[in-house]
């Protein structure tokens, strides 16, 4: 027999406008006191005791009953153990009193995942976090699919915070669930791709410079590990990612270095377009007529001057071009 699956439904049972019930809840307080003077004449103390204590049971009993829910706040409602659905209206109401209605935020969190050390695809070190914007889309699996009572440490409250409200462990336990598959999937999704590109070649996906795939990325993947919880990524960006202390020093030279070779291939590109450009405009113009060991002279010369870091200095010659 296969069990179908509970999901997410809305309250239909009996809810009453908290400001109609609360007249008939406090007109117990002045029937008790009534009752009381009534039998007291009669001298019937123990019937009066006992009709007190049970209008003043009643009376707590029935308090028990009201709550108020905010915008994008809701109420999960379990009546011994069983559950009867989720309320999601606004306002002050009543319920059945022997209800368990345990409060579950709808609205946007926010969380900043420390950067963490992870290998990136050719084992370099990297320290990478992100921001991540979550909410809570299925209030049955936020409250029975996650185990409050396995918390971690990471989102237990210190001693003095231990008496904590059903609504505050639910709190606590989607938090550190978020935490720990959002450090997962950060690691997964880092552990796919390199740093930088290799050599100056864009040829695949990086993590510094294709961020906006990587955030694709790290938002599908969390969707897919915070399902199960009911939990919906609204956004998933990194907003931190250097290279580990330890080879910090050592990749900024190699960057270094990189940029330098670049910026060669570029000179020495430029200088030889140039070079060919003086020695067309002369053999066009017919200026001067060189053989080709004058020419190879004076590439080697306009190559020299072209691609040299300090200016260089001008040599006159006084006698014939084959001096």
């Amino acid at each position: 027999m296969i069990m179908q699956e509970i999901k997410e439904h809305a309250y239909t049972g009996s809810v009453i406008n908290g400001f109609a019930m609360l007249p008939v809840v406090l007109l117990l307080i002045p029937a008790i006191v009534a009752a009381f003077f009534i039998v007291l004449p009669f001298e019937l103390y123990w019937i009066a005791a006992i009709a007190a204590g049970i209008g003043f049971i009643g009376f707590i009993i029935l308090s028990c009953g009201f709550f108020i829910l905010q915008p994008n706040q809701s109420r999960v409602m379990i009546f011994f153990g069983k559950y009867r659905g989720t309320f999601r209206r606004t306002g002050y109401f009543w319920v059945n009193p022997f209800m368990t209605k345990k409060k579950v935020s709808l609205r946007i969190r926010n969380m900043d995942i420390a950067p963490i050390k992870v290998n990136d695809k050719t084992g370099n070190p990297v320290m990478i976090g992100m921001v991540l914007v979550w909410k809570v889309n299925d209030t049955y699996r936020a409250v029975f699919d996650i185990d409050a009572d396995e918390t971690p440490a990471i989102a237990v409250s210190n001693d003095a915070k231990q008496a904590a409200t059903v609504s505050d462990s639910v709190a606590k336990a989607l938090n550190a669930f978020v935490s720990i598959q959002s450090d997962a999937a950060l690691r997964e999704v880092t552990g796919r791709y390199a740093y930088d590109a290799a050599d100056g070649r864009h040829d695949e996906i990086t993590l510094r410079s294709d961020a906006s795939e990587i955030n694709e990325q790290l938002e599908a993947k969390l969707n897919e590990r915070l399902a199960m919880a009911g939990i919906e990524v609204v956004e998933a960006r990194l907003n931190y990612l250097a290279y580990a202390p330890e080879i910090a020093a050592v990749m900024l030279r190699r960057q270094q270095a990189s940029a330098i070779i670049s910026a060669r291939e570029k000179i020495v590109e430029g200088a030889v377009s140039m070079v060919k450009m003086a020695l067309d405009q002369l053999s066009e113009e017919q200026i001067v007529t060189l053989d080709e060991e004058r020419k190879a002279a004076m590439v080697s010369n306009l190559l020299v001057v072209l691609c040299a870091d300090e200016p260089a200095q001008p040599v006159l010659n006084t006698g014939t071009l084959y001096q």
